[in-house]
């Protein structure tokens, strides 16, 4: 176990210090540990840290949770990963108020070239369903992830259809990994983490409660390139998002609906409000992100069976536009050297990395 982990969730179990506040103190303290060992006087000189705080940390010893929690992680197979982190979502980071400490399951990659949030109503309608399809459908020709939450109607459209293209998918949930919710979504939950990932702030034993779901949407929101609203009533989760979103200055596209219509109410008003931009195709995402795409080049998807480390090692050189030699391999996906040396003789042996001289390697 890890004491520096253990000092990293304990300083979140302190009431009253947020994300905001803890990163604060670790950016003026170098890390955790030293928050816990550093003498009043040097914490009286960090911003914003006033008496009642420093009471607060000097007389807190929230240890034992923190261990209690690694240990409940460790036993469902969950990954602690603080923000300093290298595999913690880079774009999540750039969020204000995004958490300190997440949780994940799974073999898929955090941090993949693109990703888009899919999102709407639980109450979805055929043609929601149908959208959602199509709309996912575009991406996995792309390969590009797609986040969602796992909720009834749009989002588990949305995760279902990544699995039938075997693409990649993350799942954000409200409460700890061990209580997916719905409980009748278990099974996609569990086939997610083959190629994608089920993802939380709570830590393991946490219960779904209503209060953390509009904090699970600011997740989504924040690790995803932009975010796709297909169907939404005026108020609902599939809204906070989309405004998160847009408090993020990530870009929001709703797909236009029926008028008068309950679950199209939402996205038009988005779209008449500006804060959302007109979905409707593949190309409208192309354009205003700015990739360097042609979609009549792309063909579908085409299926790789590649381990946890391999599909890392796959997502990082997706990353980069350049060959990267194998030092710089092993440092960013925190995978020790020999082992990436194998992994990547593997990833040739199946065609997907090819060699080159120097010691780099490239996507083939």
């Amino acid at each position: 176990m890890s004491e520096e982990l253990v000092f990293q969730i304990a300083l979140e179990l302190i009431p009253g210090i947020g994300s905001k506040a803890s990163k604060q103190l670790l950016g003026y303290c170098g890390s955790a540990s030293e928050v816990f060992k550093s003498p009043k006087g040097k914490l009286q000189k960090i911003p914003g840290v006033g008496e009642k705080m420093i009471n607060m940390i000097k007389n807190a010893r929230p240890f034992e949770d923190a261990e209690k929690i690694i240990r409940n992680s460790e036993k469902i197979g969950a990954e602690i990963i603080h923000f300093t982190n290298p595999l913690f979502p880079k774009r999540l980071k750039q969020a204000p108020d995004s958490p300190n400490i997440i949780y994940k399951k799974g073999n898929g990659s955090l941090n993949p070239a693109k990703t888009i949030a899919v999102v709407g109503t639980r109450k979805a309608t055929s043609y929601g369903t149908g959208i959602t399809e199509k709309i996912v459908n575009d991406l996995a020709t792309l390969d590009i992830t797609v986040v969602s939450g796992l909720a009834y109607g749009i989002d588990i459209q949305a995760h279902k259809t990544s699995l039938a293209n075997n693409l990649s998918t993350v799942a954000v949930l409200a409460g700890g990994l061990d209580r997916i919710y719905p409980s009748v979504h278990k099974k996609y939950a569990e086939v997610i983490q083959h190629n994608g990932a089920i993802l939380s702030e709570s830590p393991p034993t946490t219960k779904p409660d209503p209060h953390l779901f509009p904090a699970r949407n600011r997740i989504i929101a924040g690790m995803t390139d932009a975010t796709i609203v297909v169907e939404a009533a005026v108020k609902g989760g599939a809204l906070i998002t989309a405004n998160i979103a847009d408090s993020y200055n990530r870009l929001v596209f709703a797909v236009p609906g029926d008028v008068g219509h309950t679950y199209s109410e939402g996205t038009n008003k988005l779209i008449a409000s500006q804060k959302a931009l007109i979905y409707t195709g593949l190309e409208d995402l192309i354009y205003h992100l700015n990739w360097d795409i042609d979609v009549k080049d792309k063909e579908p998807k085409t299926p790789i069976d590649l381990t946890g480390s391999e599909q890392t090692i796959y997502d990082l050189l997706s990353e980069y536009r350049e060959p990267v030699d194998i030092d710089k391999i092993a440092v960013e996906t925190q995978i020790p050297i020999n082992q990436v040396a194998s992994h990547l003789l593997s990833l040739e042996f199946k065609n997907v990395v090819k060699s080159l001289p120097g010691k780099k390697f490239g996507l083939t």
